[in-house]
């Protein structure tokens, strides 16, 4: 890019007597079209010598290492995409939700289910059975509990005793076991570890299943024994290494800080003599299976082609070169003689001012001013009405109120306006439909507020002015003659009509402020309209406040007595709770017919939804904080009578329903049968206390009321019931009884019966035979 010369150097003595620069002369220019001309040919052999020679064995031998490199991830791949299905399995198989919701006390061996924790293990067991796996184990997040292959202990024995970590290491695992985890790799200095969280979709886990991957068996599987491949390794996209083979500590640096800087490329060198191949893994998006080459082995045919053609090329750029320089200067000295005889008719400022050949000059500098023109023109119109807007805003604040600094701003942002005139502002309070504003977009409701505002504009081309206060209140100024009597009325009242055509998407307010004669007084009139807004009433959804108010605010306590806060709550505790809601009725309806302003009655209700509120604390000890506050703003949301009287219906219903008392015995009822047709299958308190609405601390609560006996201590005892009957009544080994029950295997039955009848089911079946 060419660096342009400051103006305010260019006018500076002398300057007409710097000579241009030799290298954008006519000359120069002259030169390079002979050097071209001559060396078109050469540059074509070259380029056909590359592409018909080096380029086809470069490709030959791309495509070769592109081979084995595939050869080796899909295999690599395949390994750790079963390792992958096994931890899935795994983790689907596993009752871990059991273990989380087993009771808890100060030691793991008390807390658990011993058939649980057995059945874990075989898993894990299993798990280490494939040749890649070193060890596996779980770490519960919210408990202090590790589970491996051997044993199940809490961390701090885990870490020091069976699985030792230094405290640094410690906390670094425990950081990185944070989010949703679908095997991913923690790299450290002595292992690869492979985590998988649990619940599977969830970003704040329960568990997590850890895997330590054998370094060398991994190696071992990406590991290229060609002789051109130096060094092999996996690395993902934030140029973390997964595993690697062959490579010194410098190759993994420099490898690192070339991902960082370029990316993953197809293939690039990283010095002379050595390359880089990339591939991207079918395991895992993130994953880049890369193989350092050798280019002095793999690319020999080609650098001693390519070194031919650089030879070749060189030698008539040599050649070339002087015969063009020959050429050149004998065609240009004619043009010389006459660019200098003409120098005298230029102004010395503009002599040297600009780069290259006169020509050029002239081209090179109108487009240079054409363009910048054009995008400062561009940039201005668009800016305009916003910084004009913002200038209006301020007035209307108040925040200029000198006619001179306001006349002095109006002049640099191009606004124009008559000093002295009749003005009235208009203050339009808006809200959302509900339904409406969950449903929309941001844009969308961007979108119909400026659809808004240019219908409103077109009321009065020229003479209505619009800006936006804040969020939810439009100030719109109408400028009009002094002699028109009730022309603002009959803007707000077509106004008005714009707003009712948008109905299903707002509901409106507009007031109108008294009429000034001079700029700098109109936030006199925005107070003024802002102080109508007061006096809307509940009869409408548009309504129009105008500068004497038709409305008188009455009197009203705005907060209940104690007398009346004292009755609700003994209405609460005696609940009557009909009354609750006839109360407020009758206060509605007491408004409705005095005409009370809006502000006025909701000031009013909503002391009476805090006492509401207050009262069902106090009785239930539930606190809903983000619900209630949802309650008072629906409240504020209502616009008119009859939406006040939904609200406060709706709200009544919620905070005040009765209890079904008689149907939740008849629920425990049906969960039992179905306890007792499905015995055999995976029975989750989950389940049951999310059919019944219930956090699964009340529904165990509750189905000791019911029942008379813990959820887990009820459904262990009706499967060793029925174990019995098959250990008296049939021939069915102890494996086979106990997966009909629905035990994970004969221990983890032995076990219960241990626990419950103090000997075991062999012993059992043969005492009663």
């Amino acid at each position: 890019m060419k660096r342009r010369t400051p103006p305010d150097r260019l006018s500076e003595p002398g300057a007409a007597d710097t000579p241009p620069p030799r290298r954008h002369t006519l000359f120069w220019r002259m030169f390079a079209n002979y050097f071209l001309l001559i060396l078109i040919p050469v540059i074509v052999a070259s380029v056909l010598a590359q592409v018909l020679v080096v380029r086809i064995i470069e490709k030959d031998a791309e495509r070769f290492n592109q081979v084995v490199m595939n050869r080796f991830s899909e295999q690599t791949d395949a390994e750790l995409q079963s390792l992958k299905t096994s931890m899935i399995n795994i983790l689907s198989t596993s009752r871990l939700r059991s273990v989380l919701l087993a009771p808890m006390s100060s030691s793991p061996e008390s807390q658990l289910l011993p058939e649980l924790l057995h059945s874990l293990r075989e898993q894990l067991q299993q798990l280490e059975s494939d040749e890649l796996v070193e060890k596996a184990y779980y770490y519960f997040v919210h408990q202090d509990l590790m589970i491996d292959a051997e044993t199940y202990t809490n961390k701090a024995y885990y870490f020091r005793s069976r699985y030792p970590l230094d405290l640094n290491r410690r906390h670094q695992l425990e950081a990185e076991l944070s989010g949703k985890k679908m095997m991913d790799f923690m790299d450290s200095p002595d292992t690869v570890t492979a985590s998988m969280s649990y619940p599977f979709n969830t970003a704040a886990p329960e568990v997590y299943l850890l895997v330590d991957v054998k370094r060398d068996k991994l190696e071992e599987r990406i590991h290229i024994p060609e002789s051109w491949v130096t060094g092999t390794a996996i690395v993902d996209d934030t140029a973390q290494m997964i595993a690697r083979t062959g490579l010194t500590e410098q190759d993994r640096l420099a490898l690192q800080q070339r991902i960082r800087t370029d990316g993953f490329a197809s293939q690039f060198t990283i010095s002379d003599k050595m390359g880089l191949s990339f591939m991207a893994s079918g395991f895992n998006e993130s994953w880049h299976y890369i193989s350092m080459v050798d280019l002095g082995t793999l690319m020999k045919p080609v650098h001693i082609t390519r070194l031919i053609c650089w030879l070749f090329l060189l030698f008539f750029l040599i050649v070339g070169a002087l015969a063009s320089y020959y050429l050149s200067r004998r065609l240009y000295r004619p043009i010389r003689e006459i660019k200098d005889g003409l120098k005298l008719h230029h102004a010395p400022n503009e002599e040297g001012r600009y780069e290259g050949n006169e020509f050029d000059v002239i081209k090179r500098y109108s487009q240079f001013i054409m363009t910048e023109n054009k995008e400062l023109y561009q940039m201005v119109n668009g800016m305009l009405p916003i910084v004009q807007e913002q200038f209006f805003t301020k007035i209307l604040l108040g925040q200029y109120r000198d006619a001179l600094s306001i006349e002095y701003y109006a002049k640099e942002i191009e606004f124009a306006y008559s000093h002295k005139a009749a003005r009235t502002v208009l203050c339009i309070s808006f809200h959302y439909e509900r339904s409406f504003y969950d449903a929309t977009s941001e844009s969308a409701k961007i979108f119909l507020l400026t659809e808004l505002k240019d219908k409103i504009h077109r009321l009065a081309p020229g003479m209505v002015w619009i800006c936006q206060t804040r969020p939810d209140l439009m100030a719109c100024v109408v400028q009009h003659d002094h002699i028109a009597e009730g022309y603002p009325e009959r803007i707000a009242e077509q106004i008005r009509h714009v707003f009712l055509e948008y109905g299903v998407y707002y509901k409106a307010t507009i007031g109108i402020g008294r009429t000034v004669h001079a700029i700098e007084e109109l936030h006199q009139s925005y107070e003024h309209a802002l102080a109508m807004l007061n006096y809307r009433g509940l009869h409408s959804t548009v309504e129009i406040c105008g500068s004497l108010p038709s409305r008188e605010l009455q009197q009203w306590d705005s907060f209940l007595s104690v007398q009346e806060v004292q009755r609700i709550h003994n209405q609460c505790k005696t609940r009557e709770y009909d009354k609750l809601l006839q109360s407020v009725l009758d206060l509605l309806e007491e408004g409705k017919r005095k005409d009370a302003a809006a502000v006025q009655m909701k000031y009013l209700l909503a002391d009476v939804l805090n006492t509401w509120i207050r009262a069902v604390e106090s009785e239930r000890n539930e606190l809903n904080v983000p619900y209630y506050s949802g309650l008072f703003e629906r409240m504020n949301r209502c616009m008119t009578w009859d939406e006040l009287t939904q609200c406060f219906q709706d709200i009544h219903g919620f905070l005040f329903r009765k209890p079904a008392s008689s149907s939740r015995s008849q629920q425990f009822m049906e969960i039992l049968e179905y306890i007792h047709e499905h015995y055999d299958q995976e029975l989750s308190i989950e389940h049951f206390a999310g059919m019944m609405n219930m956090s699964i601390g009340h529904f165990s609560r509750t189905f000791k009321e019911e029942v008379g006996e813990k959820y887990v201590e009820y459904i262990a005892k009706y499967r060793l019931m029925k174990a019995k009957q098959f250990l008296l009544e049939t021939d069915l080994k102890i494996d086979e009884i106990a997966e009909k029950v629905g035990y994970w295997g004969r221990n983890s039955l032995i076990r219960a019966f241990r626990r419950y009848e103090g000997i075991t089911p062999a012993k059992y079946r043969s005492s009663h035979q």
